[in-house]
């Protein structure tokens, strides 16, 4: 009953974007007339950038230049002019502005929705519904309705042998219980962080897994979004700093072992092992970004080669087209794996993590 109002408050805003989608793109047809008669060069750089950056809409599928996108709510409060509701289909895939708010084309704020106060860019207070802000709304119904389920089936059958969904995730359950949270804790006090540790890794492999997909409700670059690592890995540190015994500290401020002369009269061990407790959520937070985020433009670079052969000449383009799909299939099944991979690290650096703060003096 306590996830209820959480799926309350999800089906009550798919509820209100639902309009949305029926709002289905006119958007190009203010495209001017020059731009239809004048063939731009390829930029491979924004091709790329384009493609992992987040958004303020969802494009589903294109058919010539009929384009199918799903606007999202963009939600943001000016000092100049207040708070403002609207869908981002009002920017015409930033052809247009609203309000005075516009979709920057250059600069810092390329990409975000800025407000021209006196002919300068101002970026206001912005909680917008982006794509990946959507995709992970999408993914924590996905959790919810699956380990919801999970946990009725295994209260209703206990002592019974698993069965149907509850059959294919009790492996990965016992697997992050028993080969991660159990060697890295310990025995006694590793069942307080189970639950986040099995949400973390979750919660990763799957986002990481809809990235792969090119289509609804799948594409969006999550986990490819370092704001999004960061606080994940802001979590694994606020466990760690708020889970930490006596002894964790003494390592840090009074490491045993160590030549005094190292720690007095400049604490030099002690300012290493404390820059330590801010360096290891950074290196969660950025391995799990970089990792991510290569893999897809490593697949958007071999797709750009073939554009970029393809203006030198068609024939090129298409025999380079045999070359870079092999090597994007290549990559997809690779990153199949490292989808899961990277779930793993994080959730198994977060629980090395916890054991170095709970562990007891020996």
């Amino acid at each position: 009953m306590k996830h209820i109002h959480r799926l309350l408050l999800i089906a009550f805003f798919f509820t209100c974007l639902t309009p949305a989608f029926a709002s289905v793109s006119d958007e190009h047809e203010h495209e001017t007339h020059q731009e239809s008669h004048k063939k731009e060069k390829f930029e491979p750089g924004n091709f790329i950038m384009d493609h992992i950056a987040d958004s303020y809409d969802w494009h589903v599928f294109s058919y010539g230049d009929f384009h199918f996108t799903a606007p999202l709510p963009v939600i943001v409060y000016s000092e100049h002019s207040g708070f403002h509701v609207f869908m981002s289909s009002k920017f015409h895939h930033g052809h247009a502005s609203y309000k005075g708010f516009e979709l920057a084309k250059e600069g810092e704020y390329r990409g975000k929705v800025v407000e021209m106060v006196n002919g300068h860019q101002v970026r206001p207070f912005d909680v917008s519904m982006t794509k990946n802000v959507v995709a992970m709304l999408i993914s924590m119904v996905f959790l919810l309705l699956i380990f919801i389920s999970v946990a009725k089936t295994y209260n209703r059958r206990k002592g019974q042998a698993p069965k149907g969904l509850q059959a294919y995730l009790e492996p990965i359950i016992v697997f992050v219980i028993d080969e991660i949270a159990k060697p890295a804790i310990g025995e006694k006090k590793y069942k307080k962080f189970v639950p986040f540790l099995l949400t973390i890794f979750f919660f990763i492999w799957l986002n990481n897994m809809m990235g792969l997909v090119p289509f609804l409700p799948g594409g969006a670059n999550v986990t490819g979004n370092i704001t999004i690592t960061m606080v994940l890995a802001l979590f694994t540190f606020i466990i760690t700093t708020v889970n930490g015994n006596k002894n964790y500290w003494k390592h840090i401020f009074n490491t045993p072992g160590v030549p005094w002369w190292l720690k007095f009269p400049v604490p030099l061990m002690p300012l290493v092992e404390l820059m330590g407790v801010f360096t290891k959520p950074f290196v969660l937070m950025v391995r799990l970004f970089a990792n991510i985020t290569a893999g897809h433009m490593i697949v958007l670079a071999f797709i750009s080669l073939i554009f970029i052969f393809g203006e030198m000449s068609p024939a090129l383009g298409m025999g380079t087209s045999v070359v870079s799909v092999f090597f994007v299939i290549f990559m997809d099944v690779l990153e199949l794996l490292v989808a899961l991979i990277q779930a793993y690290v994080f959730t198994l650096l977060s629980a090395l993590y916890f054991g170095m703060a709970v562990e007891e003096h020996h």
